[in-house]
């Protein structure tokens, strides 16, 4: 299950602060800005959220982070969830299989960001279309929830990572990875999300 607040200034830090673990509380005042605290505070919000309605778990999560920094819940191998925010939303996906999400903010255009970040293949889809910032968007999500999913995180070879899953296509089965990619409403930003 999707968990979105994109209305990140409509509720009361403080309040929100105190409703985290120590753990988490930790790691949202480690931001040194007002909405990076929000934003981080809001994403364990939404997991809490999710663990009431779907598994009746009403105690705070704990985090155990695998060797790419991949968390989970202490003592709760069984579920699967995956955290992201940007400026524009804090999103949570739920799940009893390997899930990942990203959300991203829509940004200009820059051309030395999609040099770095896409292999030749894709930045001739980003440049034929008719708008590249919302290309480069949808395809920068699309990666970061494949390596969230699968647990490796950003590698060497972030070019490729789309490429690379897609080309092994034949090789996918009917619970092989899904990428399901959304604009919001409003047009701020764009969530994918990676169904394992």
């Amino acid at each position: 299950m999707i968990y979105i607040n994109d209305h990140l200034f409509d509720f009361d830090l403080d309040a929100a602060l105190a409703q985290l673990s120590e753990q988490r509380r930790e790691q949202a005042l480690r931001y040194r800005h007002e909405l990076g605290r929000r934003t981080c505070a809001a994403a364990y919000l939404l997991l809490c959220e999710g663990l009431k309605k779907e598994y009746g778990i009403t105690e705070k999560p704990i985090f155990e982070y695998g060797e790419h920094g991949k968390p989970s819940i202490v003592g709760r191998p069984d579920i699967h969830f995956s955290l992201s925010h940007c400026r524009e939303a804090a999103i949570c996906v739920v799940s009893d299989r390997p899930v990942g999400v990203d959300v991203e903010t829509i940004h200009r255009y820059s051309e030395s960001l999609v040099r770095y970040t896409m292999n030749d293949e894709e930045i001739a889809q980003i440049l034929a279309s008719a708008r590249p910032d919302l290309a480069f968007t949808r395809l920068w999500t699309q990666k970061e929830a494949l390596v969230k999913c699968t647990g490796e995180g950003i590698n060497n070879d972030l070019k490729n990572v789309l490429s690379n899953f897609l080309n092994h296509s034949s090789l996918l089965t009917p619970r092989s990875p899904l990428l399901e990619t959304v604009e919001s409403p409003d047009g701020r930003y764009v969530y994918s999300i990676c169904n394992g």
